[in-house]
């Protein structure tokens, strides 16, 4: 299921690793820590290990950015120095030619129309406060203020106006703005709102109205007609009710589409009229709807359904209603659908065995023409593992799953090892996708890997991902944790006593969590970006962002919510861990601060137990430049080398 100052204060330890310190004559030869990096007690790490495993290291991918229809090309992000920048590739399989020239990680689109501009977002060093510019010859000219956080790219039909949410006025709320790219000067206030989940959608065809929405949680997203004239906003439906709507897009003939919940427990694709706020549903799929595109024309919808965790592909044709589904792709994930002008369907697919590359689907034929191949450091990808899933009953009956990857079994036979990665969110799912370095652990360790999704996953239903809200209901994804773990470490492929766990964000929480309360199940815990207390956190997270988790995780400014907060909080039991525990974190993390991670680790050093710490200086909610990245995953490995396989 995200982009990533060069000021931190660096936290005292005599064992610190300094940057790109010189090896002393006659010892073995160790990799140098990035000149952004702080490492704690953290060992130097072998230049061995960083040889044998490079080749997992170079691997690339790439991800649709949208169609540049002045050249029938597509346009890409992928990854040939530090960072992701953007590149223009004109032909099926052609060249990759690049376009933008940043030392931070660009995104972007083009107008639909003429095409004429590239707008694209960009933050400094993974703060988040993203600005919007256009890019012409290789420059960037900026658009927003340089100082707010500013989101969005909602294009008018006709790519004469774009809109965005910016919170340039108090640093908190989503206020609504609207301008021509052309002309940075005609930008322009059309709504100041409350909240941070504030956002446009899109415009009606006469642009007089903005349809926006207000995401106040995974299960409630409300919708609105926005007046762009007199300011005037109008609720579409009962914005009491719990219901979720995504991607709305307006057709050609002003008509309103969109996923949603309604009536349901997996969002639908479907109509919604703007002036009742009915939702009629035209698909009747038994999972979710995750994302889908309107074509120009109105005629077609290509969408994507999430069946257990892999992405399949469907084409309707509106004015027969007719679905066909494309089964030439493998289990994988989809994302970034977008149909050209002239109909072709592009988008990003991954599997297990192929990393993320653009293709196109001819909606007509159902042909599938593959644009990138990208590398994967000279490795056969067809040798990797495809999982399988593992389901079993949590404390209170519900049937929870996750995805199980083990190694060959003539490479590596007999029990393996097992580490368990716990995704965040806990909005979100671990889906079968290409996993990258991650194929070191079970292609060259030996060391399988599992991806549990606990009740607040998405992807089985909004009731299923309503079942942790709260301060009082978060410890039941735990147990549901506990349940899985149990589930694996019963296979008869894998050892039982050699387990480990890892997570990022919410699902460094869990991490965490389990350090705590499963110790008696695990070796060790390596915990990122994590929450370790729920009462500072909620305190101390970017100002845009707190009513939005407090609906998840529960309110701190109530008394008896902030004592149960409290209590649910892995640093008020800190002196319960005991294995060791290493700690990655961003200095300039908006979401998670870095105050979480310290004050956990000095609490678990003040108790006399182990905890490695990396810190990037200009990271933020995880590590999007390449030297940075690959130092982590080294010290990871060096950490589960000797935990796990007691090297």
């Amino acid at each position: 299921m995200p982009n990533m100052r060069l000021a931190i204060a660096l936290l005292a330890s005599a064992a610190a690793v300094p940057a790109l310190a010189e090896d002393k004559p006659g010892t073995d030869p160790t990799v140098p820590v990035p000149a952004a990096i702080t490492a704690e007690n953290v060992p130097a790490l072998p230049l061995a290990l960083a040889d044998r495993a490079r080749p997992y290291l170079e691997s690339r991918s790439a991800s649709f950015q949208g169609w540049d229809q002045t050249k029938r090309a597509v346009l890409i992000g992928t990854r040939f120095a530090n960072v992701a920048q953007l590149h223009r590739v004109e032909a099926p399989m052609g060249a990759r030619t690049q376009i933008s020239f940043e030392a931070e990680p660009v995104q972007g689109g083009y107008s639909p129309g003429k095409g004429d501009v590239l707008l694209v977002q960009k933050d400094r060093g993974g703060d988040e406060y993203y600005q919007l510019y256009t890019l012409k010859a290789g420059r960037l000219s900026l658009l927003t203020d340089g100082k707010s956080r500013n989101s969005g790219g909602a294009w008018a039909q006709d790519g004469s106006i774009v809109g965005y949410s910016s919170t340039r006025r108090n640093g908190a709320d989503n206020d609504l703005y609207v301008m021509d790219p052309r002309d940075p000067a005609s930008s322009r206030l059309v709504a100041e709102v409350k909240g941070g989940g504030w956002y446009i959608s899109g415009f009606s065809p006469d642009k007089r109205t903005a349809y926006v929405a207000e995401y106040k949680s995974v299960q409630n997203v409300d919708p609105y007609r926005l007046d762009l004239a007199s300011g005037k906003m109008t609720a579409i439906g009962d914005t009491s009710a719990d219901i979720a709507y995504g991607g709305l897009q307006v057709g050609p003939d002003g008509a309103l589409w969109v996923t949603s919940d309604e009536g349901s427990d997996f969002q639908r694709l479907g109509r919604l009229d703007p002036v009742s706020g009915r939702f009629t549903p035209v698909t009747f799929e038994s999972w979710d709807v995750d994302s889908f595109d309107l074509g120009d024309d109105g005629k077609t919808i290509a969408y994507s359904v999430n069946e257990a965790g892999s992405d399949r592909l469907r084409i309707l044709d509106v004015a027969s209603g007719k679905v066909r589904k494309v089964d030439s792709l493998p289990a994988g994930l989809i994302s970034g659908l977008e149909i050209a002008p002239w109909g072709e369907i592009g988008f990003s697919f991954s599997s297990a065995k192929s990393a993320s590359d653009v293709w196109s689907l001819d909606p007509k034929t159902l042909t599938l023409t593959r644009w990138t191949q990208s590398e994967t450091g000279g490795l056969d990808a067809g040798i990797n593992v495809e999982p399988r899933i593992v389901t079993t009953r949590s404390f209170d009956g519900l049937e929870v799953s996750g995805l199980l990857y083990l190694p060959d079994p003539a490479k590596f036979p007999g029990k393996r090892p097992l580490l368990v990665s716990v995704h965040g969110g806990p909005e979100g799912q671990s889906q079968a996708g290409f996993r990258g370095s991650t194929n070191y652990y079970l292609n060259e360790l030996g060391i399988g890997v599992f991806y549990p999704n606990v009740r607040g996953s998405t992807g089985y239903g909004k009731r299923f991902v309503s079942l942790d809200n709260g301060p009082f209901k978060r410890e039941d994804s735990v147990k549901d944790m506990a349940a899985l773990i149990d589930a694996v470490r019963a296979d008869p492929r894998v050892d039982a006593a050699r387990v480990g766990l890892t997570g990022g964000s919410y699902g460094g929480y869990m991490c965490y969590a389990a350090a705590v309360q499963l110790k008696n199940k695990l070796r060790a815990t390596q915990c990122t970006v994590a929450i370790s207390n729920f009462v500072s956190f909620l305190e101390n997270t970017n100002p845009y962002r707190q009513d939005l988790r407090r609906v998840e995780y529960g309110d701190e400014r109530d008394p008896a919510q902030r004592t149960k907060l409290m209590e649910i909080s892995p640093l008020t039991r800190v002196n319960e861990i005991e294995k060791p525990m290493f700690v990655i974190t961003g200095a300039n993390d908006p979401r998670v601060p870095k105050s979480e991670a310290d004050q956990m680790v000095a609490a678990i050093r003040r108790n006399g137990h182990e905890a490695w710490h990396v810190v990037a200086a200009d990271e933020g909610h995880g590590y999007q430049k390449k030297a940075n990245s690959d130092y982590a995953f080294l010290a990871q490995l060096a950490f589960w080398e000797k935990y796990l396989l007691g090297k």
